[in-house]
């Protein structure tokens, strides 16, 4: 059995989105679970829409999720010479023939075919076939190359995830696989389905897991693969990813740089885990590690219904990877938000991190929360009235003179707010609420004697002492 070889082939005319990295996202995942190589391969041939920015997105996203490859990037745009020598052998091979028909020659025929409500395709107007006469050759009009595509039978693949597809040639025209030749060219720019293949061959790619988009050109590199003398590789089609609104996910319905994900505190591998789950399974599994994917994913198990993302369903995801994750590994990608709003953080993040992680589905979140133990905190007019009542400042002195005593620890800490809540009879919650305002802001915290434990002793009484009357 060959060695199995994937690819991603992106292009780069739009940044790439959560719907498009799912595309690199199985055909990596299939690469590593079989031992086989995964390869990158930029399709830039469409210069006018082709953008460095778009590129860079794509490897900056690619690396942040660790799909990482094995052979490329390669660009297209770097391969013309290539493309350009076998489209002259499979010319010379009898394959390709130019066409003179003009783009107003077309758009006539187009117009017959459609009023005559007949799908609209190019005639074979230039076709050579023996004992036919071709029309006079006209000299304003520059001549494409077309595919001289097989006629009768059918073009037959087991799609991974459709099932067996059948087309019939006869309603495949001769596809446009060169544009007209610029003076002193032997050829012109070549196309995208025949550019696919002249890679998929040279590149040895044994298996093609792409979108469903793909499918109506399938049939035509399959048909090119055979005049090439190769048999084609396994197809797999993904089904469509759809928005909140049931809408192909797209820039223009809303979706999202991958990039931008990073920006807002998820982590990769949560994003690979719901990635993975838009259109594939392992049973129930809902939350998995990376090696866990990798070691399960197979192409059987690839969904044929369309998947739709939920953000709320992601966030989720992030906040079970989140809290998975240890205050060390976290306090990193914590840091730089705070960097990010020039603070910052010592020695207590990874325990701060540990401390507030469970109440957090994204490192920005947690930045939120962290930020207060570093930042100057402004507790609401609403909250000082609710909770630093008059006939709790007693309390709340106590408790400052008690803490500015003990061991600052948080045994220590507790044995002190313990103390101050048998000298004043009340229970803990009549306590612990204005202590966690004046803190940190908000009534709702951890264990007081835990949050306690993390600040500076003086930064806590400073803040204690800063309502009081």
């Amino acid at each position: 059995m060959s060695r199995t070889r994937t690819r991603f082939a992106p292009s780069p005319t739009g940044f790439i989105h959560l719907g498009n990295i799912r595309s690199a996202l199985y055909p990596w995942a299939f690469a590593r679970a079989t031992g086989g190589d995964f390869i990158l391969r930029i399709e830039d041939t469409d210069e006018d829409r082709s953008t460095q920015a778009a590129v860079d997105v794509i490897l900056e996203g690619m690396h942040w999720l660790g799909l990482d490859v094995d052979e490329g990037p390669f660009y297209q745009m770097q391969r013309i010479a290539r493309y350009k020598q076998v489209l002259l052998e499979l010319q010379a091979a009898g394959w390709v023939y130019p066409c003179y028909m003009s783009i107003a020659e077309l758009d006539a025929l187009r117009e017959r075919q459609m009023a005559a409500k007949e799908k609209p395709r190019y005639d074979g107007t230039w076709r050579p076939e023996p004992g036919k006469a071709l029309p006079p050759i006209p000299s304003e009009i520059q001549p494409v190359l077309r595919f001289k595509n097989p006629q009768g039978g059918s073009v037959v693949w087991d799609d991974k995830v459709k099932g067996r597809i059948e087309i019939r040639n006869d309603e495949l025209d001769d596809l446009v696989i060169a544009r007209p030749a610029a003076a002193g060219e032997a050829v012109g720019t070549p196309t995208y389905n025949f550019c696919v293949v002249v890679d998929d061959i040279d590149m040895a790619i044994t298996h093609v897991i792409r979108g469903d988009d793909h499918v109506n050109n399938t049939p035509r590199q399959i048909n090119i693969f055979k005049a090439l003398g190769t048999e084609p590789p396994v197809y797999a089609h993904l089904p469509t990813v759809l928005n909140e609104q049931g809408e192909k996910l797209s820039k223009r319905n809303g979706a999202k740089a991958v990039t931008a994900y990073a920006a807002e505190g998820y982590l990769p591998e949560a994003m690979v885990n719901y990635l993975a789950r838009l259109g594939w399974s392992h049973g129930d599994d809902e939350i998995f590690t990376r090696a866990q994917f990798i070691s399960w994913f197979n192409l059987d198990h690839l969904g044929r219904s369309a998947a739709q993302f939920d953000e709320a369903k992601l966030r989720w995801v992030n906040g079970q990877h989140l809290k998975l994750m240890e205050g060390a590994a976290l306090a990193p990608l914590v840091a730089r938000h705070l960097h990010e709003r020039r603070i910052h953080a010592d020695e207590p993040l990874p325990a701060l991190c540990d401390l507030f992680k469970d109440r957090c589905d994204t490192t920005v979140v947690l930045a939120d929360w962290v930020e207060k133990f570093y930042a100057e905190v402004h507790p609401s007019t609403e909250d000082l009235a609710t909770h630093l009542r008059p006939a709790i400042q007693p309390a709340l002195r106590s408790l400052a003179d008690a803490l500015a005593e003990c061991a600052w620890d948080k045994a220590g800490i507790a044995a002190a707010i313990k103390q101050v809540l048998a000298q004043h009879g009340l229970k803990m919650a009549q306590l612990a609420m204005p202590v966690r305002v004046l803190l940190l802001g908000t009534a709702q915290t951890p264990a007081l004697d835990a949050v306690l434990a993390l600040f500076a002793r003086e930064t806590a009484l400073n803040r204690l002492r800063a309502h009081m009357v």
